[in-house]
């Protein structure tokens, strides 16, 4: 498709690939997409075995990975937290050398990223990140093909999070739009607020591709925004939190009043789901004709298949 070849490489986090190289896996989902809605059926990972970690429950990362090797010919082995001894009676390091001579590929989903960078050290195949405590990549990539979609480009877009800004979606997002030359606005609390070092990493991309990165408490900065992002006020193994939650950000759902400030009528509302409707946003948002939510949701199966075909796939473009 266009000379750049991502074949036996991680997909950790973004921070990791160029702007050219995102770009090549958003034109490869656009393109698996067509095909998937043609009735084109793939090939690309014929042959191969793929080993899927839940340590966290999931509806759209699971399905999208078992979809998307089952639609390009390959087989996907599902291994929730209690189907193997990652990290508890055997070494993450262990596990990941046994998974690496059986398997061809390792999706991991967890808590700490720590643990996803263990196996892609010791497997020695390609491992992919569907979500930790610090990133969530594959969903970032879901949601560009979704801004792509709408606006038919990413670079210049105003892109606003609002909510619980040192959360992985926040962080994810950050790092995606520094990388691709969106205008980004966290906002937040100051007590929810991104760490400085990734803010600063982040406004160093910004500035080689031309895009910003603002951080503010400040609700009228979704002034301009071109898309309007939340995600819940409390991630899972966080529950206990969720009252002071409420109470920190009960000023920053995002509701009919919010989505007017943007001063645009063709500002979108976005979600990476599930969401807790009532709280971070009203059930008017994301049932409205703005809500694109459901777009992201099945782009992640395009984008995440994307992803395993351009590391491990054998590519028929």
């Amino acid at each position: 498709m266009s000379g750049i070849s991502l074949k036996g490489r991680n997909f950790l986090t973004l921070k990791d690939f160029t702007p050219e190289e995102i770009g090549y896996l958003l034109d490869l989902a656009a393109s698996l997409k067509a095909k998937k809605k043609a009735g084109i059926p793939g090939t690309s990972l014929k042959g191969k075995n793929i080993a899927l970690i839940f340590e966290k429950t999931s509806t759209r990362t699971r399905c999208a990975f078992t979809v998307g090797c089952k639609d390009e010919g390959g087989y996907p082995e599902y291994l929730g937290a209690n189907d193997i001894q990652l990290g508890s009676k055997e070494t993450i390091e262990d596990t990941a050398r046994v998974l690496g001579r059986m398997f061809d590929g390792i999706e991991y989903r967890g808590f700490e990223h720590e643990k996803v960078e263990k196996l892609a050290e010791y497997a020695g195949v390609p491992v992919w990140n569907g979500l930790t405590d610090e990133y969530h990549p594959t969903q970032i990539l879901a949601d560009f093909l979704t801004l792509q979609e709408v606006f038919g480009h990413l670079k210049g877009l105003h892109l606003v999070f609002i909510g619980d800004g040192r959360n992985n979606m926040a962080n994810s997002l950050m790092i995606g739009s520094g990388k691709m030359g969106l205008h980004i606005t966290i906002i937040a609390p100051k007590q929810l607020w991104p760490k400085v070092d990734l803010v600063e990493l982040c406004k160093g991309y910004a500035a080689e591709s031309g895009g910003s990165v603002t951080i503010t408490d400040e609700v009228e900065a979704v002034a301009g925004a071109d898309a309007i992002y939340t995600d819940v006020w409390c991630s899972m193994g966080e529950e206990d939190k969720a009252a002071e939650r409420i109470a920190l950000l009960q000023d920053y759902q995002v509701n009919e009043e919010l989505m007017k400030k943007s001063g645009k009528d063709s500002t979108i509302f976005m979600h990476c789901l599930p969401a807790v409707r009532g709280k971070e946003v009203t059930n008017e948002v994301i049932e409205g004709a703005k809500s694109v939510v459901f777009d992201e949701a099945e782009n992640r199966l395009h984008t995440i298949k994307a992803v395993m075909v351009a590391t491990l796939g054998e590519e028929n473009e």
